[in-house]
């Protein structure tokens, strides 16, 4: 067995550990789960470093538990959350179960005849048939509300102005319960998760103890944070998904190729599996000529590959370079086959008739929906930020007409450096 804990901490994937943790995955192959919300049908990169803990624990030969959170999905974890969530009905849930559940067997090893095969299970499982009653005696009797109200999620949901329903307070019983039942039924002895998570997971720990007279275990990440202090993950349009239907894989690609220098540095060692000898070289070539963007390349391709596999990250690379390796170049040095071929931009319909008689490009821009409103366009007009089959359109009076067809049939619009548009008219 690889040392784990050795391995994650060069990484930076460590940050609270309990004691005992180590000498445990030393002694013994130990069974370790993460658990998964199950709030949308996908999981977005923000689940990536819980998926690569999985995948770094069974490499070393321990075995995974993809827990997905059937049950707790219905009340809504309080951590790092200021406030309630909305439940999801039962309908939405079995839904986004099958989603996440398809993505997490991309990743981990199932085969049934490996010791450490990696099993998903759903806390529903064991909560559906538990009464309220049964629920408060098997764990509510064995954690008292002091110990409860000490925690960090606990107290500043109380101090904040919306307080806290008692749902969301049972909510580190209900997920240590979940601890609890693994270790009884499956033998799992370790619970790993994000920082935030800290307070339930110890939780669990405690109940094993005083419930079994058991020694449980626990470690959690760091939160992935930007080094500008914005959220990770987030775009202007949103979460970048693991679905490919949601984020495609040449936005998915685009994401991690331009991260800034500072979060490439700490990104490739926790989203890539690439050997720390490796890292040091790339990112020392990266130091002495920044502008060949080489550790973000390395980024970029490692996890699209990862996530999306080497076809789709081969056609991400081949849209990035006809988009932006000859940017200088006129937009009619592409071909009819590269504008059909460019995969993974936004592509739209436009009617020709308009185009033929021409229309102003502020509602171009709206009636296509690359923006919500006349104001945006105009707006991003007036700050230089349109370029039209590789144009930059200056006067937001201009007319959009047939002339401005590519092939008779396409207009490349770009918003910003890195937002491209296809309109097939």
């Amino acid at each position: 067995m690889n040392d784990f804990i050795k391995e994650l901490k060069w990484r930076g994937m460590i940050q609270d550990i309990m004691p005992g943790t180590e000498e445990q995955l030393q002694k013994e192959i130990t069974t370790a789960y993460v658990g998964f919300d199950p709030t949308a049908d996908s999981l977005h990169i923000g689940s990536l470093v819980p998926i690569l803990l999985l995948v770094h624990l069974q490499k070393a030969g321990h075995k995974p538990i993809a827990l997905v959170g059937g049950a707790t999905g219905m009340v809504g974890d309080p951590s790092g959350k200021s406030e309630e969530r909305n439940m999801l009905s039962e309908e939405e849930l079995h839904k986004n179960m099958i989603g996440i559940k398809a993505q997490l067997e991309k990743f981990l090893l199932f085969d049934p005849s490996l010791s450490n095969a990696a099993e998903i299970t759903n806390n529903y499982d064991w909560f559906k048939s538990m009464s309220f009653l049964e629920f408060i005696r098997e764990a509510g009797k064995h954690i008292t509300v002091n110990y409860m109200m000490a925690k960090d999620s606990v107290k500043k949901r109380l101090e904040g102005e919306n307080g806290m329903s008692f749902t969301e307070f049972t909510y580190q019983l209900v997920q240590g319960y979940d601890f609890y039942w693994l270790y009884k039924h499956k033998n799992c002895k370790l619970q790993m998760g994000g920082s935030d998570q800290w307070g339930n997971i110890v939780t669990g720990t405690e109940l094993i103890r005083r419930k079994m007279g058991g020694e449980a275990f626990a470690f959690t990440c760091p939160l992935i944070k930007k080094a500008d202090g914005g959220k990770f993950g987030k775009t202007e349009k949103g979460n970048i998904w693991l679905d490919a239907q949601k984020t495609s894989p040449y936005q998915f690609y685009q994401f991690w190729l331009n991260s800034s220098d500072a979060d490439a540095v700490g990104w490739i060692k926790i989203f890539t599996f690439l050997s720390e000898d490796t890292i040091k070289e790339i990112i020392q070539r990266h130091e002495e000529n920044p502008a060949e963007r080489i550790l973000q390349k390395k980024l970029a391709e490692e996890i699209t590959s990862f996530v999306h596999g080497p076809s789709e990250l081969e056609k991400a690379i081949e849209t990035t370079q006809k988009l932006f390796s000859s940017t200088n170049a006129s937009a009619d040095s592409l071909t009819m086959e590269d504008l059909i071929g460019i995969d993974g931009i936004i592509k739209s319909e436009y009617d020709k008739d308009k185009i033929h008689t021409g229309i102003d490009v502020v509602t171009f821009l709206t009636e296509t929906q690359i923006f919500e409103s006349k104001g945006a366009a105009r707006k991003m007009l007036q700050n230089g930020g349109i370029s039209i089959n590789r144009e930059k359109v200056s006067d937001w009076q201009m007319q959009v007409n047939s002339k401005h067809l590519l092939h008779n049939t396409f207009i490349l619009v770009q918003v910003g450096k890195k937002n491209y548009y296809l309109v097939n008219v």
